[in-house]
């Protein structure tokens, strides 16, 4: 069973609504190595784990509730690049629709116009081209050697993919959540390959892994010298042998150590998105209002 604490495990900083970075966004989240992709992927690698390696099941499934976070924290960022862009370019104070145009006009030049006439706009499953996400990309082999070759590589090319997402743009929204899963993305790289390098596996000539340095991106370096990118948390209030695998020398033979630590430091706010009367959510009349106050004075 889970539990969940109503925070995000990374801030997110304010800056202008940015509805064609919100659409870049998507592909961190929809795309066929985004947040939900491996979210799912080591969720069922761990649900069908076979054997008494219940080592390898855990860290697969620390892994797995880390990208759950991830999920809430790349879609909330997305709702925010999106929440208040219909006045996009124009006053902080200006009110959609005003000097003429139709409140929701800018939806039709800018970004993914199903965020503004499906999403209202908020985080849609999809990729940055619209695509659904499908559970077609979902890889579980059952085979633990092959499952863990695969994570790296979907961990590698998903960092890659992230970094490209943060040349795009200078919003300081999106870049502060990239550079958090850029970093996130390099730990799990590292948990895997210290899971096959246990089973005797010289995963470094099977799958090189491309040496992207991110310490250029402020944000990542800010990051990289708090040291999370060489702790791994297991999200476990019941005990884990994740520990028995990930600690020691780095994997990528980089002079530093890594550890297993039960859960981060510290959470963030989840941001409250307002009310967006074009878009008619949450649609709320002054009467039914009333009655959520009343209902809430009742349950205290």
């Amino acid at each position: 069973m889970y539990f969940h604490v109503q925070e995000l495990i990374n801030e997110i900083v304010a800056d202008e609504p940015d509805p064609a970075a919100a659409n870049a966004l998507q592909e961190g989240l929809g795309g066929q190595f985004g947040e939900m992709r491996t979210m799912m992927q080591y969720l069922f690698q761990s649900f069908n784990f076979r054997g008494d390696g219940l080592q390898y099941k855990d860290l697969i499934h620390a892994v797995a509730v880390e990208e759950i976070s991830h999920v809430e924290l790349i879609a909330t960022t997305i709702a925010r690049l999106l929440d208040g862009s219909p006045r996009y370019q124009g006053k902080a104070d200006a009110v959609p629709g005003a000097g003429g145009s139709t409140p929701l006009n800018m939806a039709l030049t800018n970004g993914n116009i199903h965020h503004f006439l499906v999403g209202a706009q908020g985080a849609l499953p999809v990729d940055s081209a619209g695509n659904p996400w499908s559970g077609s990309y979902v890889y579980n082999s059952g085979n633990l050697v092959l499952d863990l070759l695969y994570n790296l590589m979907l961990e590698a090319t998903g960092r890659l993919q992230k970094c490209r997402i943060y040349e795009m743009s200078a919003n300081k929204t999106l870049r502060a959540t990239v550079a958090y899963l850029i970093v996130r993305d390099e730990v799990h790289q590292k948990v895997y390959a210290k899971a096959l390098e246990s089973l005797g596996v010289n995963w470094a000539k099977t799958l090189p892994v491309p040496n992207v340095d991110t310490s250029k991106y402020p944000e990542v370096k800010a990051l990289l010298d708090k040291g999370i990118d060489r702790v791994q948390y297991t999200f476990r209030l019941d005990g884990s042998r994740l520990g028995e695998i990930f600690r020691g020398d780095s994997p990528f033979n980089d002079g530093t150590t890594v550890e297993t630590q039960d859960k981060p430091a510290t959470g963030f706010p989840m941001p409250q998105a307002p009310e967006r009367a074009e878009e008619f959510a949450p649609g709320l009349t002054p009467e039914l209002k009333e009655l959520v106050k009343e209902a809430a004075k009742l349950a205290h």
